[in-house]
């Protein structure tokens, strides 16, 4: 039986789950008169053809099929594909000797000499759908398999099983590795070995090229050899690979060329529609487009953002280094640093609105940023002009949920703009942070975001900032058990306060000082000055006057008066309290007003109206994503059913409790 396949390569690991939906899909066709196309898609390296040629040998063992293959790059003329000699090459490998002239009558050979046989076909570097439709042959027992960049949505009218390639995760990797490097450089480090794996970030070809390496150089110390091996990597490329990937983005449109580049500058963090299109700055259709472009390439894989409506793409690891190659030879002055500068002030209007929407309009310092040229806002609706109750709860719900998605965006923006030494950004962006700290207190990575941001506030010199950065700062170190520190930062947001001047804004601000300094009263456990504090905030919010503060401080009495052992004044208060919050609208506080007065209303003996707060503050909670939230919640639910001699129902709601704190690492 005819066979046109090279040798096998030595070593070819996984691609399991790949092969069984190819031999899946084989089974399940059905067309009598048309072949099982199946598109293998990704950029160069990930062992597209390898994959290919290794289903075309077993299902040349199982079935005897006849086996064709033709590689299109190889009848390209300027990149132009002529298809009648590619038609030419399959025909002659079928025996046919006399060719016909003419495109038409060689197309009708080719239907003449496959119909109803056997075959499998493998055809390598295909571009358009358009290149494949010619040499399908008219057989329901033929399969296909076309090795192409990107995926080729119109092939077989949708019909085609289309399979992007992943690069290997790392214990697949370190098997590579182990079969192409026998060395005991590597056997007898362990570490060094999932270095170097991690090094080729799974990419076969670098896997592959990295184990070429190694044996080049037998007397190389692994520290050397992996510091020889990086500066390759990231300065110059993977030989085997770079000269193609070069090619593809060199066919790039100039639109998505240059967002392939941007990209580049923005790591560690996938984005979402408009945040991409923020990152171009050319506008929505402009910024689809490219995408569109970098998926036929096979630079970025788009299927989450057309499955979800709040999907993501990200330029996958070993992409990066190429594309930051590219800027270095391609990009015009201040390309990157004005593309980072309209992404990080569009993210922080973006924060600023969903924080507005989830907190109502609360304390803050920056001001507004405007609408962001070329870079749509993200899809929030402002909760004040919806004029059903039910829709503008749905809006601050949604808003939330948003600075939650986004939180690692908004992390990554505050470190981006402090090592652009873009202070007054920088310190903006703790105010949306802090929304998002008050729903998931124990987040990672929000003490050190807080002291990034009061330090921009104090090269900035802005005094309000600097007094909300430093009350923000320490609640953050408190929380974390570092109540010296915190003590330090309200001092220094103290003796800014003292600056202010006699603004309603700077009224708030010192109120908010004298709060924080009561809340890290009772933190160390001094709840009769934590009660001062609190009177004495309440008192200067009430001269403003300042509802929502007012409000806020009462709450934080209601707490201090049960921490007190006074049940009765507690429940008073945070009666009060909760009626105020639902007034002016505020979700957040409805909720913890609400849990707070549950909590009260159980040790006064009033068990029954405790747990329809606690339930609705757990519904709340729940709507907000706050895992720590909701478990302190469920902590409260499970004393009121204990209270009721429910003891099973106590333990469920402890056992869901412990198990969203273990989810973030909290006993």
């Amino acid at each position: 039986m005819t066979t046109e396949l090279p040798p096998e390569i030595a070593h070819f690991v996984d691609r399991e789950s790949e092969g069984a939906q190819i031999y899946a899909g084989l089974e399940e066709w059905t067309a009598p008169d048309r072949p099982f196309p199946v598109v293998l898609w990704g950029p160069a390296g990930l062992g597209r053809t390898e994959l290919a040629l290794r289903t075309a040998r077993t299902l040349h063992a199982r079935t005897g099929a006849r086996v064709l293959s033709a590689d299109l790059d190889r009848f390209r003329l300027r990149g132009e594909l002529d298809v009648g000699d590619v038609l030419g090459q399959l025909l002659n490998s079928l025996g046919v000797e006399a060719l016909a002239p003419q495109f038409d009558a060689r197309c009708r050979q080719y239907r003449r000499m496959t119909a109803g046989e056997p075959l499998i076909v493998v055809l390598d570097n295909v571009r358009y759908a358009s290149e494949v439709e010619p040499l399908l042959p008219p057989s329901g027992a033929a399969l296909v398999l076309v090795v192409s960049r990107g995926p080729l949505h119109d092939l077989a009218d949708g019909t085609a099983l289309e399979i992007a390639l992943s690069p290997f995760p790392e214990p697949v990797a370190l098997e590579l590795l182990s079969l192409l490097v026998r060395d005991r450089r590597l056997t007898g480090d362990p570490a060094a070995a999932g270095e170097l794996a991690r090094l080729c970030s799974g990419l076969p070809a670098a896997l592959r090229a990295a184990g070429a390496w190694v044996r080049r150089n037998p007397l190389l110390p692994l520290p050397r050899l992996l510091a020889e091996l990086t500066e390759q990597f990231r300065e110059k490329g993977i030989t085997e690979v770079e000269s193609l990937w070069d090619e593809t983005y060199r066919e790039l449109p100039p639109t998505s060329a240059l967002l392939y580049r941007l990209l580049a500058g923005v790591p560690d963090i996938s984005l979402t529609r408009e945040a991409a299109a923020a990152l171009l700055g050319l506008g929505g259709d402009a910024c689809d487009d490219a995408l569109q472009e970098l998926n036929r390439a096979g630079f970025l894989d788009i299927r989450d953002l057309l499955h979800r409506e709040d999907g993501r793409v990200r330029l996958p690891e070993w992409l990066g280094d190429h594309a930051r190659r590219r800027a270095r030879l391609d990009a015009a002055d201040g390309e990157l640093a004005g593309a980072q500068r309209r992404f990080v002030r569009w993210v922080l209007r973006q924060s600023q609105r969903a924080d507005r929407f989830a907190a109502g309009r609360r304390l803050t310092v920056a001001e507004e940023v405007p609408p962001v040229e070329g870079a749509p806002d993200a899809p929030l609706e402002d909760p004040e002009t919806a004029v059903d109750a039910t829709v503008a709860e749905a809006r601050k719900l949604r808003a939330a949920r948003w600075l939650y998605d986004e939180r690692h965006t908004l992390f990554a923006c505050v470190r981006l703009a402090a090592a652009r030494d873009w202070d007054d950004e920088t310190w903006m962006l703790g105010e949306p942070v802090w929304t998002f700290f008050l729903d998931h207190p124990h987040q990672a990575d929000v003490t050190e975001v807080f002291r990034t941001t009061t330090e921009a506030a104090v090269r900035a010199g802005n005094v309000p900032a600097i007094v909300r950065t430093h009350s923000q700062l320490a609640r953050a170190l408190w929380q974390s058990g570092r109540t010296e520190e915190a003590g330090e930062a309200l001092d220094r947001a103290a003796a800014g306060a003292r600056l202010l001047g006699g603004s309603k804004r700077d009224a708030k601000l010192r109120a908010s000082v004298v709060e924080f300094r009561g809340t890290l009263n009772g933190v160390r456990g001094d709840w009769a000055a934590a009660t001062r504090d609190f009177e004495e905030s309440r008192a200067l919010h009430r001269a403003i006057p300042n509802p929502y503060g007012e409000m806020l401080l009462t709450y934080r009495l209601g707490e201090a008066r049960l921490k007190l052992g006074d049940a009765g004044a507690a429940v008073e208060l945070l009666d009060l309290a909760h009626r105020t919050a639902q007034e002016l609208g505020r979700v957040r506080m409805t909720g913890r007003t609400g849990l707070a007065l549950g909590r009260a209303l159980r040790l006064a003996g009033r068990t029954g109206e405790a747990r329809t707060h606690i339930e609705a503050a757990l519904t709340a909670a729940r709507a907000r994503n706050s895992d720590i939230g909701t478990a302190g919640v469920l902590d409260a639910l499970a004393q009121v059913a204990e209270d009721e001699g429910d003891a099973q129902e106590a333990e469920e709601h402890r056992s869901a409790a412990a198990e969203l704190r273990g989810r973030h690492g909290l006993a």
